[in-house]
């Protein structure tokens, strides 16, 4: 029984040992939680990633932050400092969270916090954090034909490559908005347009004089929009566009045919070679009259012809 008790002391002896210098074994392994794994910024504003650990028994665990795009994986915060892609746009803060002043569309990436627990039973853990950068549209470049005939079909369109996600399009007649659908409006159930909000086309199959006047196009996304300039469209009754085109097609063609024959006329390109007054042969002296100069006025006889 004594040798039981003796036992039992140096048990408690060596636990009260081990446990005063810190090596007592955690039940409870390192765990980490975020509150969002998708996360939305917009361009050029501040977003904080977080990476909450719930539970640790260290003191100071190590935490690395790593980018993860298109597979490969960089440092952005590692040794106690940021680094890589986010290196003097973005601070840790506690207890693991990053904050980047300023997103920017290169951010769009996977994120991945790691903490390592080496006194805890469980001592690693990590979690994935998704980050999506909206980009604001820039200035849609839009198209408007500038003059149209009555009855005749045609196309508006509307073009923005920067916006992230991809902007939704919408048109404006006269500074008023047209509805996607023109039967569910008074003022336009008579139109016979149609907008593709995804492709920015306005196409009109049958264009009205009510259709002439100043349109423009607008992109918008959930980090703002962009317009472009107003354009005129002019609507008539006939081809007032086409005819006056071909009047000054054949106005252009009969100039330069005209310059072309004045110019041949002053090259002699009509001129006949070889037909010269010089080249005249008086003919043959054979009536026995001796022929003057033809400036001479007379001519005189010669002895044979005296009776």
């Amino acid at each position: 029984m004594r040798r039981c008790k003796m036992a039992i002391a140096r048990l408690m002896a060596c636990f009260v040992l081990y446990t005063s210098l810190g090596h007592i074994p955690s039940s409870v392994g390192v765990t980490l939680r975020t509150t969002d794994k998708i996360v939305w910024a917009n361009e050029f504003e501040p977003i904080e990633l977080t990476c909450l650990i719930e539970s640790i028994s260290t003191n100071n665990p190590r935490i690395e932050w790593k980018k993860i795009k298109n597979g490969v994986p960089s440092y952005v915060y590692f040794q106690n400092k940021i680094a890589g892609d986010l290196e003097h746009r973005a601070q840790l803060r506690e207890p693991a969270n990053i904050l980047i002043f300023n997103t920017t569309r290169s951010d769009t990436a996977e994120y991945r916090c790691e903490v390592a627990a080496i006194d805890d039973q469980r001592d690693f853990d990590e979690i994935l954090i998704s980050l999506a950068v909206r980009v604001k549209p820039v200035v849609p470049r839009c198209s408007v034909p500038e003059a149209v005939t009555v009855g005749t079909s045609t196309e508006l369109r509307c073009l923005e490559n920067e916006g992230f996600p991809a902007p939704q399009y919408r048109w404006f007649h006269n500074n008023e908005e047209l509805p996607q659908d023109p039967k569910n409006s008074l003022k336009f159930v008579n139109s016979s347009y149609s907008i593709n909000p995804d492709t920015g086309g306005l196409k009109f199959r049958r264009v009205r004089k009510e259709d002439a006047g100043e349109y423009y196009c607008q992109a918008k996304n959930d980090a703002g929009h962009a317009q472009c300039a107003p354009l005129m469209m002019e609507v008539y009754d006939v081809d007032i566009l086409g005819i006056f085109l071909k009047c000054f097609g054949g106005v252009v063609v009969f100039f330069c045919l005209t310059a072309s024959i004045c110019n041949c006329l002053r090259r002699g390109c009509f001129h006949k070679k070889g037909h010269n007054e010089n080249n005249y042969n008086w003919p043959a002296q054979s009536d026995g009259v001796e022929y003057g100069d033809a400036d001479e006025g007379h001519f005189r006889h010669k002895s044979s012809f005296v009776i």
